[in-house]
């Protein structure tokens, strides 16, 4: 093809090619690292395939979930603190599949900036993989999007998609098994996770405290790396319990608190009664709720308050089910039941 004087290039207008190729290079062996049965997780063609066979389904459904991270981002491209953004990313979405009783299968990423930063990148993308090996899940694919004029300056956006599967007789929420007397285990979250952050930075704001302050609530941390820590993953300690029918429904305490998020995991005519008294508000949401003078109820619309997932089990299961998440490291206890609503 003939040059033409004074032609434009891709890169002039802002998007540069050769970055995004480098950026595909180093994270291959991150890619390849989160391989499991039934995928491959190869980078660099249009799509990737799994084989639902090879992973030990007999009469299997897809799951999908989408997601973000949100307004914590900010706190990242604020504060350079970027390696553990892709682990909330990964487990806002296999969280979701969980509690359709899925297990997590594959992921793909999306991230889109004004200018690619590898190196910034590489690190969120190193985060990524993290995740879905905390949550056995491939890491198959994903976009890397240059988009000068959408973002400004270091911002930068995260999406995530996964697919999990289930077998048809262990789909969650069980709503037909579920009944009054019906116990509620909560598992301990490991801070806000990833909701709440609007309202956060709000808070953080009117404390008047600098990102890089100790933080009033964590020993140790900074403000910053106290409210980075990253959304706890529970598809090891779940998966085994819902493929062996010990769970009747599960909810992901996300956006929407204690309040909102339980009542999509139960029976019509039921109603979760949680025992506030069975677990201690963990020091992070104390701290938000006094300087923000964030009423007990928005507390619980908004924030998890320690709660990062809530399983439905019968009485009789409830021991068994108890003993096997302590076992596998999972802080669990009793938190309430279900009545009539």
């Amino acid at each position: 093809m003939t040059e033409r004087p004074n032609g434009l290039t891709y890169a002039q207008a802002g998007v540069d090619i050769d970055a995004g190729n480098a950026l595909v290079d180093a994270i291959k062996p991150l890619a390849k690292a989160t391989r499991r049965a039934g995928a491959e997780a190869s980078l660099g063609g249009f799509g990737a395939l799994f084989d639902l066979k090879a992973a030990g389904y007999d009469d299997p459904l897809l799951v999908t979930t989408t997601d973000g991270v949100g307004t914590k981002l900010k706190i990242a491209i604020e504060t350079g603190l970027h390696d553990t953004v892709g682990i909330d990313l990964v487990a806002m979405c296999v969280n979701d599949l969980l509690a359709q009783g899925a297990e997590p299968l594959m992921f793909l990423d999306y991230l889109a900036t004004s200018k690619l930063d590898v190196e910034v990148a590489t690190r969120v993308i190193a985060g990524i993989a993290e995740g879905c090996k905390l949550a056995g899940a491939a890491l198959v694919g994903g976009e890397t999007a240059e988009m000068p004029g959408m973002y400004a300056g270091a911002d930068y956006d995260l999406a995530g998609f996964s697919v999990g599967a289930v077998d048809r007789n262990r789909v969650l929420p069980r709503m037909d098994d579920q009944g009054a007397g019906d116990l509620l285990i909560g598992l301990a979250s490991s801070g806000p996770h990833s909701n709440g952050y609007s309202l956060i930075r709000k808070i953080v704001e009117r404390s008047g405290l600098a990102w890089d302050a100790p933080a009033p609530f964590a020993e140790g941390q900074t403000l910053a790396e106290a409210l980075m820590v990253p959304t706890r993953i529970y598809a090891r300690s779940l998966t085994p319990l819902i493929k062996a029918g010990q769970v009747k429904g599960l909810a992901h305490i996300t956006g929407g608190g204690l309040t909102e998020n339980p009542p999509r995991a139960i029976a019509k005519g039921l109603a979760a009664r949680f025992d506030w008294d069975a677990w201690s508000l963990p020091p992070v949401f104390a701290w938000l709720a006094e300087t923000g003078g964030v009423a007990q109820e928005e507390m619980r619309r908004t924030f998890n308050c320690g709660l990062g997932m809530v399983l439905i089990v019968g009485a009789e299961e409830a021991p068994i089910v108890l003993d096997a998440l302590l076992a596998s490291g999972e802080d669990a206890f009793i938190c309430g039941e279900l009545a009539a609503a």
